[in-house]
């Protein structure tokens, strides 16, 4: 028997010594270093010659009928998927507990099962008795779909060879361990071996899987980096537990983009695509009120409008609050800085908060002019017109700079009734059908604009910076 060695390797990049250091030399991560036991002879490698086990052939000899996709069932997936799903790919599904990825993955289980193809799902959290539960409340009580409660790796294999399915569901890739490899399930070395494992079936049968996995604190997927080069696809399931709205957004896709976006409503029965969720971002109020300014985000390649919210009030603490949901931090606090500086708005002893409508999450800068708008609206207690929206990036000069994707921002906020829009100067683009273009170099011109001039700035509710 081959005497067993131990090394330490980095959890996120691979990295390995011959002992423990508090510090990655690879990434310089800390308590990121891990040990990692395996037998010596696997680590010497082997003599004679090694057989191929694919032929070399010319790249147009080679067959791409095998990376073609086939529609899940659910058209909003298929959009971030690049069509569909591809035999032997396997995609890893990463979101915080609760948000619903179980719910989306019986949807498309059932909707691939009703094709007659055999789907498995494998479940290592629940028992089969309570994922039945949840698919007769989500309508996925359908034939052709095989449940199994499993933790090891050996049991899912043995599944597999007997159902021979077309998609695998494994619910989570850290409740699964296998014998071959130390330590617990949900370790290092137990998703590593595990996911390999996985990925090899897949491959060598032609069969997609789908793995979920978990995310730490600060969203990245749980478990070592290179579980996201293992697989092929990478999405991030993304929503607020109290809201209805689920984003799945793709982080990786080796058969299509990787800045695709879906959308989701969460509901007591189930999971619903949006093939239009512009409408969730609104809110409608039958008269404009002073705080409220809309823009338009590209979501991948997805426009979508957005309402922006703003309240500012006078501080009674020598620290004012600065209260953002649903945008950057950082970012909010730049917008104010430049608002403070260039367009002499007094900011630095008032409350500020700003929030989104719909709990949506937007970091596109494409957003800042309409911002900047809707702080000096609340501000100032003057409304914005209903039919108006600002797109454009500032800068610290407070001069407003051009975004991509113009010419569809525009066909959506004019799809949805909206008939003005400031723009940056030379953006190059025909205006939509009876909508109006005004281009606005700074700051305070586009309040100017937006106003039409009744309440330049500066703002009478808010004093000049002395």
């Amino acid at each position: 028997m081959a005497r067993a060695t131990e090394t330490y390797r980095c959890a996120e990049c691979g990295w390995h010594s011959a002992k423990w250091v508090g510090r990655c030399g690879g990434c310089s991560g800390w308590s990121t270093v891990a040990a990692v036991t395996a037998a010596a002879g696997t680590l010497r490698r082997t003599g004679g010659r090694v057989v191929p086990r694919s032929t070399v052939r010319q790249i147009s000899e080679v067959s791409a009928l095998s990376a073609q996709s086939t529609p899940s069932g659910v058209p909003e997936l298929d959009r971030v998927l690049g069509g569909g799903l591809v035999a032997g790919a396997v995609v890893l599904l990463a979101g915080e507990p609760g948000v619903g990825k179980s719910t989306l993955l019986l949807e498309v289980a059932s909707q691939l099962a009703r094709t007659g193809a055999d789907v498995l799902y494998v479940t290592g959290e629940e028992s089969t008795a309570q994922v039945r539960l949840r698919a007769e409340r989500v309508d996925a009580v359908v034939p052709h779909l095989y449940l199994a409660a499993e933790t090891d790796l050996g049991a899912i294999i043995a599944h597999v060879e007997e159902v021979n399915p077309a998609l695998l569901i494994v619910d989570s890739v850290q409740t699964i361990a296998t014998a071959d490899a130390d330590g617990s399930a949900g370790g290092v070395t137990q998703v590593r071996e595990v996911s390999a494992g996985l990925t090899r079936l897949a491959k060598d049968r032609g069969m997609t899987t789908v793995l979920v996995g978990h995310v730490t604190k600060d969203g990245t997927v749980a478990g070592p980096r290179m579980l996201e080069h293992l697989v092929d696809v990478v999405l991030q399931f993304e929503g607020e537990r109290g809201g209805r709205l689920r984003m799945v957004r793709g982080v990786k896709n080796r058969y299509g983009p990787a800045d695709e976006v879906a959308c989701f409503e969460l509901t007591d029965d189930g999971i619903v695509g949006l093939a239009d969720p512009s409408g969730l971002f609104l809110s409608r109020v039958p008269v404009p009120v002073p705080g409220q300014s809309v823009t338009v985000t590209m979501e991948g390649r997805r426009a979508l409008v957005v309402e922006l919210q703003a309240l500012v009030g006078v501080s009674p603490l020598p620290s004012p609050r600065r209260t953002t949901s649903g945008l950057e931090s950082a970012r909010v606090s730049l917008i104010l800085a430049v608002l403070e500086r260039r367009a002499g708005i007094r900011l630095y002893d008032r409350d500020v908060y700003t929030s989104t409508v719909g709990g949506v999450r937007l970091t596109d800068p494409a957003a800042d002019l309409a911002l900047a708008l809707a702080v000096a609206s609340a501000g100032s207690d003057e409304p914005l017109p209903a039919d108006l929206i600002a797109l454009g990036e500032l800068g610290l000069t407070g001069e407003v700079r051009p975004v991509r994707g113009m010419a569809s921002r525009l066909a959506e906020a004019a799809r949805l009734g909206f008939r003005r829009a400031l723009v940056p100067p030379g953006v190059g683009v025909e205006p939509p059908a009876g909508m109006v273009l005004r281009e606005v170099s700074n700051l305070p011109m586009a309040w100017s604009a937006a106003t039409a001039g009744s309440a330049p700035i500066p703002l009478r509710s808010l004093h000049p910076v002395s």
